[in-house]
C-alpha cells in the first residue's frame, strides 16, 4: 500500500514538473514571438510603437492602444505591451 501510495506521489510530482516546464517554456517562446513581432512592426526602430506602427504591423494592439498606453505619450514600449499583455492573462 504505500510502494503503490509513493509511486502515486511521485507520478503526480512528474507530470506536475512536465507541465510546469511546458508552461515555462510556452510563456518563453511567446515573449519571444512578442519581441519579434514588436520590432517588424517597429518601421523607424526606435523602440517604440505608435499608433500608426501599430496598426499596420500589430492590428490588435492598435485597437487596444490608448489603453496600453498607460502614459499617454502617444507610443508604447515592448515594456508596456508585455505589462498589458500580463494583465490579461496572455
Amino acid at each position: 500500500m504505500k510502494r503503490a501510495a509513493s509511486r502515486s506521489l511521485l507520478a503526480g510530482s512528474a507530470v506536475f514538473a512536465l507541465m510546469t516546464s511546458a508552461t515555462a517554456f510556452a510563456q518563453g517562446a511567446h515573449a519571444e514571438q512578442l519581441e519579434e513581432r514588436f520590432t517588424a512592426a517597429d518601421k523607424d526602430g526606435d523602440g517604440k510603437l505608435t499608433l500608426e506602427e501599430a496598426k499596420a504591423g500589430m492590428p490588435r494592439v492598435a485597437k487596444g492602444f490608448s489603453r496600453i498606453d498607460k502614459d499617454k505619450n502617444g507610443h508604447i514600449t515592448l515594456d508596456e505591451l508585455k505589462v498589458a499583455m500580463s494583465s490579461r492573462g496572455e
